[in-house]
């Protein structure tokens, strides 16, 4: 390309932009149209946070540019028409109803100059048998000008299955031809009037409908093959539970901020290691064991990350602090130095397996466990020292919605034996969660942060089912990652056996202690 061409090509790009309709009337023609911010966003390639910029009043430029007012140009004509059948619809039916309404007085008979105020005049036929009414359809004693009508409007009532339209008083049509007088015919729209209209690009009508669809869109894809529809249905896990939370924002609160600024430690050091951020995973197996011997019960945890998401999660941008207390109305990430545990010998440490001493970045879920254990309730630990936070407004329901689609699907999965539904809403919580931070899986949504925040949770909610057991009289054996742990005791009269996600099954068992031969992490 020569120097010229390149001149030129700028040249070409130089002209009017393509005009955009201010951002909250972008908003409202996408929410009319049943559109969701994931799809749109999809559609013209850029991620949803990107556009509640354009929705909020900042405008793209260049290709994207007309990309979108083309969008915003062909929605607004599509319900610009949808809304105009609407009211031709709305229009006809009203006209209707004020002809079969049973107002006598919008009914009245047919009247001939010769006809006099008693109906006495030379035009009106006493009838030996009575015929229908030509204006209302009931049975009428006398015939006008050749047809069967009743003479008063108190004698001319309507029914509903027959409702000709009355001509204006005076009208001379009928008494000038032999044809019967002209009746309405059915009003424009009238089959459409029996039901709502169609919304353009109408989607199912709730969260669960759309795991639902999507499940029968696979099978019938692939013609039953449960195999295949679920493998197909594991690849677009990420997608479908972004689609799934634009779903369930709806009408909330507050928007989900999917790109916010991101302080350093929640950024990779290097590109396949690990940010800064420590979040307690348990890993940890009791040393000693009561005399005797025993047999272990090994707990699986049902549905830990989904549970999990009821969190309380920074709504906004992380804001930086120093030397304050801890704000409940608030949260994030903390530096904090950990207080001393002294009960390692019958309970994890709530903050992990940690190797190195002195402070740590540690996650709301986290700080929120060893402020409750410092209380005075458990009185198990000092306060930790809180030295600094990156912290933001919060709230424990922003992705409640989202949980309970997820837990009511995964419920009537269990419930129906449908393994394809169930094996599909595991994967969409967990990949959304595994994927929401530094991820090339999923573009739509950054944030590290929530990612430690809701594993740290997991966490500290298999904790807390170790302290139940703990102050139930159980011997607590081990404690693992998210969902498993080990007891010894009568475990089911502290926790209720079954599959829902506030249930628990039994992973495995086995004998240990100190005749015994075998581990306590053996038989897994």
């Amino acid at each position: 390309m020569s120097d010229f061409d390149a001149i030129d090509s700028l040249l070409d790009a130089v002209g009017p932009q393509a005009e955009l309709p201010p951002g909250h009337v972008r908003r409202e023609l996408r929410e009319r149209a049943r559109l969701s911010k994931a799809q749109v966003a999809r559609a013209l390639g850029v991620s949803p946070s990107t556009l509640s910029g354009w929705e909020s009043g900042r405008d793209p430029a260049g290709e994207i540019r007309t990309k979108y007012a083309y969008l915003l140009d062909g929605l607004n004509a599509k319900l610009a028409t949808e809304t105009e059948t609407e009211t031709e619809t709305e229009a006809a039916s009203a006209a209707e109803q004020s002809v079969t309404s049973g107002t006598v007085a919008t009914v009245t008979p047919l009247s001939s100059p010769d006809l006099g105020q008693d109906g006495d005049g030379d035009d009106v036929e006493l009838l030996a048998a009575r015929e229908p009414c030509v204006l209302c359809g009931r049975p009428a004693g006398q015939r006008v000008a050749g047809f069967a009508q009743h003479l008063t409007p108190a004698d001319c009532r309507p029914t509903t299955t027959a409702a000709p339209a009355a001509p204006p008083a005076g009208q001379l049509t009928a008494h000038t031809s032999k044809a019967p007088p002209r009746t309405a015919g059915p009003a424009r729209g009238t089959e459409r009037s029996k039901g709502p209209a169609p919304r353009a690009f109408q989607e199912p009508s709730g969260p669960v409908d759309l795991i639902r669809e999507a499940v029968q869109g696979a099978l019938t894809e692939h013609r039953g093959d449960v195999d295949a529809a679920t493998a197909a249905l594991l690849k677009r896990a990420i997608p479908d539970a972004m689609r799934l939370l634009d779903e369930t924002r709806k009408g909330a609160r507050y928007d989900v901020i999917a790109h916010p600024w991101i302080p350093d430690i929640l950024k990779k050091q290097t590109a396949r290691g690990a940010d800064q951020i420590w979040e307690a995973r348990p890993k940890w197996t009791r040393h000693e064991l009561p005399p005797g011997r025993h047999q272990v019960t090994a707990l699986d945890i049902n549905g830990a990350y989904l549970s999990a998401l009821k969190t309380h999660l920074p709504l906004g941008q992380l804001e930086h602090s120093t030397g304050l207390a801890h704000d409940r109305r608030r949260s994030g990430v903390h530096l904090i130095t950990p207080p001393e545990w002294e009960h390692e010998a019958v309970l994890p440490n709530p903050i992990g397996q940690r190797d190195e001493p002195g402070p740590l970045w540690v996650t709301e879920p986290t700080l929120r466990l060893l402020l409750r254990l410092s209380g005075p309730k458990h009185q198990l630990c000092e306060p930790p020292q809180i030295h600094e936070s990156y912290t933001s407004g919060t709230t424990e329901n922003l992705l409640e919605k989202f949980r309970i689609a997820l837990k009511d699907a995964r419920d009537t999965a269990i419930e129906q034996g449908d393994t394809v539904t169930l094996e599909y809403v595991k994967a969409m919580y967990s990949k959304f969660v595994s994927t929401m931070g530094e991820s090339n899986y999923n573009r739509e949504l950054y944030r590290p942060d929530w990612m430690h925040l809701i594993r740290s949770q997991a966490f500290a909610n298999l904790w807390l089912k170790a302290l139940k057991a703990h102050d139930e009289g159980l011997a607590v054996v081990r404690a693992m990652g998210t969902d498993e742990l080990h007891v010894i005791g009568d475990w089911r009269r502290v926790f209720a056996e079954g599959r829902a996600v506030t249930e628990v099954k039994v992973k495995d068992t086995y004998t240990a202690g100190t005749d015994a031969a075998e581990h306590a992490g053996e038989g897994e």
